[in-house]
């Protein structure tokens, strides 16, 4: 039985520790990426199934009671206070949307979003994807209140689609993969705005002028060359309680804050190098076998100093990105999931409640709506020569992705509690749509792909 500490061989008869294995495979940053979003699309998954299982079990007074436990706290007259629900939604998917917001920059500077020739069709595909599905549902919804939820079939959640393509090896072509996170981060993009123009309260006029005073200082700051995280979060925080109290909605400080991030190193890559290979030359000097690194304290000081080189290579833009992935991926999607899934479902009347108006609409505008806009307005554009399919990608495969993409969960969610606040009737409604078509869209998509990956399938 092995102990800490003991070293493994390997077959060319080298002795390695455990830890070194991390520096064998470099991965890039869309690998990593994409992993990160799998992992987080299965715990979505998990914790979308907890809050269905607290919803309709004994424990389901305890649950709702959970939603309504009030948190705040005050600083002499002022005072901040909201449910747990309200919590999440507001608060910590704040930390969504700067992430989201991180990405959006990032594609747009140097990712898929950068190349007209390869943004093109994620682009094309995502309009016709948040176009048709809202005018879906605007033509099947009754008039009045209901039509506020055409944003809801709108949105794809690329955590839960990328947890089902995990499910599928190597059935799925890598390029389908950049196609569809390309796709879903323009969706996201459009979403915001969605957010931002349609679902706003009464607006506030004078705390509107301090927040573009507050927007106008992070950009200052950023042609200025500040690039100390905490200085961004500062301010973004500040901003974030100014929205909350001007009419526009709180989340869009994330975004905000996140356009604001350098996204230049302070190093040059070439100076980094040069300065690298000093330190590593005074490492290999002051280096004495079999001493603890503790008691040397010139490799202390190292170390050290490459550790502040490696971080004043990378940009803050991606550092930050790496650094918030985690939280937002494993803490603030799967609370939100939980909060915001518990949907209590009477089976007794389950077919009644699915063809409720408001949820027949959402349901067929992700399921048949995101279809149609996705694979539809692909199949136009590269028949038109607009644009062209990805590298070993076939217009089959973009039609499995355009059934991914009717996974609405978490922006679709958060659009409804928008769209529907004060009436938890069409709310319920809203959900039961959102997850039906959820469920629906990523069954049919996995079996479409699976299928086309198969040996000897054609197109």
């Amino acid at each position: 039985m092995k102990k800490e500490g003991d070293k493994q061989g390997t077959p060319d008869g080298r002795i390695r520790a455990p830890w070194e294995r991390s520096f064998d495979r470099i991965i890039t940053p869309f690998e990593e990426f994409v992993h990160r979003e799998t992992t987080s699309g299965l715990l979505l998954m998990a914790a979308a199934l907890l809050a269905l299982v607290l919803a309709n079990s004994a424990l389901a007074g305890h649950y709702q009671h959970l939603l309504h436990v009030p948190l705040g706290f005050s600083i002499g007259e002022w005072r901040l206070e909201k449910t747990l629900h309200h919590w999440v939604n507001d608060g910590l998917m704040t930390l969504f949307f700067f992430v989201v917001g991180l990405e959006l920059k990032r594609e747009i500077l140097v990712g898929e979003l950068a190349s007209p020739r390869q943004a093109a069709l994620p682009i094309v595909a995502a309009i016709g994807g948040m176009a048709v599905p809202a005018l879906l549902y605007t033509v099947l919804s009754p008039a009045g209140d209901a039509l506020r939820g055409w944003g809801i079939p709108m949105a794809t959640d690329i955590a839960f689609a990328l947890g089902v393509i995990a499910l599928l090896a190597s059935r799925v072509p890598k390029a389908l993969i950049t196609f569809l996170v390309a796709l879903a981060i323009v969706d996201d993009l459009g979403a915001v705005v969605v957010i931002a123009l349609f679902y706003t309260e009464q607006l506030v006029w004078g705390l509107l002028i301090v927040a573009v005073a507050l927007t106008g200082l992070l950009a200052v700051m950023n042609l200025v060359g500040v690039r100390r995280p905490p200085v961004y979060f500062l301010i973004g925080l500040l901003l974030w309680l100014v929205l909350l109290k001007s009419g526009i909605h709180a989340t869009l400080a994330g975004v905000i804050t996140a356009f604001t991030i350098p996204a230049l190193p302070r190093y040059e890559p070439a100076a980094f190098s040069r300065r690298m290979r000093l330190l590593l030359d005074r490492f290999d000097a002051n280096y004495h076998p079999g001493e603890s690194i503790l008691k040397n304290q010139a490799l202390t000081s190292v170390v050290q100093t490459l550790s502040n080189g490696v971080r004043g290579v990378q940009t803050p833009l991606r550092r930050l990105e790496n650094r918030m992935h985690m939280p937002v991926a494993f803490l603030a999607l799967p609370l939100f999931a939980l909060f915001n899934a518990g949907v209590p479902i009477d089976f007794a009347n389950l077919t009644q409640a699915l063809t409720q108006p408001v949820t027949l609409a959402v349901m067929l505008g992700l399921v048949v709506g995101k279809f149609i806009g996705i694979a539809g307005t692909a199949w136009v554009a590269v028949r038109l020569g607009l644009a062209a399919l990805p590298a070993g990608v076939g217009l089959g495969q973009i039609g499995g992705a355009a059934l991914l993409g009717g996974i609405g969960f978490t922006m679709s969610i958060f659009i409804a509690e928008l769209a529907f606040a004060g009436q938890p009737g069409m709310v319920l409604a809203a959900k039961i749509g959102i997850l039906s078509a959820s469920l629906v869209a990523g069954v049919l998509g996995a079996w479409w792909l699976y299928h086309l990956g198969s040996p000897g399938a054609r197109e």
